[in-house]
């Protein structure tokens, strides 16, 4: 008794489709991490605004997060 045999041939994907399935696979890794950001911005801002009660115009200032830092990390001499 032997065992018969599986075809090995598989379909080959077109390239569209394979195209498409990159992409696809792209878009699954990267949406986490772009969300995590877009999450971390908002909450920057928001807190800066709402709780802070400081201007919107403030919140994408470099100077002002870097002041922020410097507030946070100083030295207590």
């Amino acid at each position: 008794m032997t065992a018969t045999k599986r075809p090995t041939d598989k379909p080959k994907r077109s390239a569209g489709r394979l195209l498409l399935l990159i992409v696809w696979t792209s878009v699954k890794i990267l949406f986490i991490p772009v969300l995590c950001v877009a999450a971390l911005i908002a909450g920057l801002a928001i807190g800066y605004v709402v709780l802070g009660k400081q201007q919107w115009s403030d919140v994408f200032d470099w100077n002002t997060w870097r002041h922020m830092y410097d507030l946070v990390f100083a030295s207590g001499d």
